[in-house]
């Protein structure tokens, strides 16, 4: 029997489930466009910064006319993905709402951070406010991660401002993220987890580092002898993460027999599209609207400069 290719939720793992591509995008929207410029802003290898945007052109994530890369429709698609992470290392990770730079709001002025909402009827949403189920093209055999790029060791020193480096260590790798998206389909039983495809010794050491990070916790089962686990509110927090992810995932790698999930906005019974609002004003935010503050430099005058 010939498997059955990934949907839409595999086929974006299989790219963007991956540390390295993530960080170079990101670069990318702060003004990286030559080899150099990536070089010069991450701590990575020519093999892998090479192998990394060959996929990205060749995904038609960025467009490369040498010596320059741009971002191309579907790779400026990905700006609230990246907002959604930016908020929430400022908002759950030690230190960054210190090492991160603000976001403003033209529209308003404000400083602000991202808030879920319901495109429909623009209400904010939770995890807890969306029921979602798989869809036509949905299961977890069609969600596994094609591809096996490996996360780099997340180093002991402290990231660097807009490393994300607790996110990554949650979605920067495919099987994190598998595990990640497992657990908002109501995943909770060892068994559960199981089904994401990956071997057992991989999906155990995956439970470990989430709990380890406070995204998971132990909760009671509905079998007393059997290990289960819940999102904590940290763990839920991820949860316009996730719903950004799984946004471009449809529009940029849709699957020929349907969407992979099926989601509803409880509240108003729409089919749940999401959007981004503003939390000062409550305006629907778009790329053209943010304004990045850079961090203020707390280093005395006389240092040098980091290099």
């Amino acid at each position: 029997m010939t498997p059955q290719p990934p949907n839409a939720i595999g086929a974006s793992l299989g790219l963007l489930g991956d540390e390295w591509t993530l960080l170079i995008v990101r670069s990318a929207f702060e003004g990286a466009r030559r080899y150099g410029d990536w070089k010069a802003s991450l701590p990575i290898s020519d093999a892998v910064l090479t192998a990394r945007l060959r996929a990205l052109v060749d995904e038609d994530v960025l467009r490369h006319t040498a010596p320059t890369y741009e971002l191309t429709a579907s790779g400026i698609d990905l700006w609230p993905l990246l907002l959604t992470i930016w908020d929430w290392e400022r908002r759950f990770v030690a230190g960054q709402a210190d090492r991160l730079p603000r976001m403003v709001h033209a529209g308003c002025g404000w400083a602000f951070h991202p808030v879920l909402s319901c495109a429909t009827c623009h209400q904010a949403v939770d995890a807890d406010s969306v029921d979602a189920t798989f869809g036509p093209s949905g299961s977890f055999a069609r969600s596994m991660p094609v591809g096996s790029n490996r996360r780099r060791q997340v180093s002991r020193e402290p990231a660097g401002p807009g490393m994300f480096s607790e996110t990554m260590a949650i979605i920067g790798s495919r099987w994190s993220a598998a595990v990640l998206g497992a657990s908002f389909l109501g995943a909770v039983r060892f068994r559960d987890f199981e089904q994401i495809g990956a071997p057992p010794a991989v999906v155990a050491d995956r439970l470990r580092r989430f709990v380890a990070l406070g995204v998971l916790a132990p909760i009671r089962g509905p079998h007393r002898d059997a290990a289960a686990y819940g999102l904590t509110p940290k763990g839920a927090a991820l949860f316009p993460v996730v719903a950004s992810f799984l946004r471009w995932g449809e529009r940029w790698r849709p699957a020929a027999d349907g969407p992979s999930v099926v989601a509803t906005h409880v509240a108003c019974g729409s089919p749940f599209v999401p959007e981004l609002s503003c939390s000062e004003c409550a305006e629907a935010i778009g790329l053209s609207a943010l304004r990045i503050e850079p961090v203020r430099s707390t280093a005395p005058a006389s240092a040098s400069p980091r290099r």
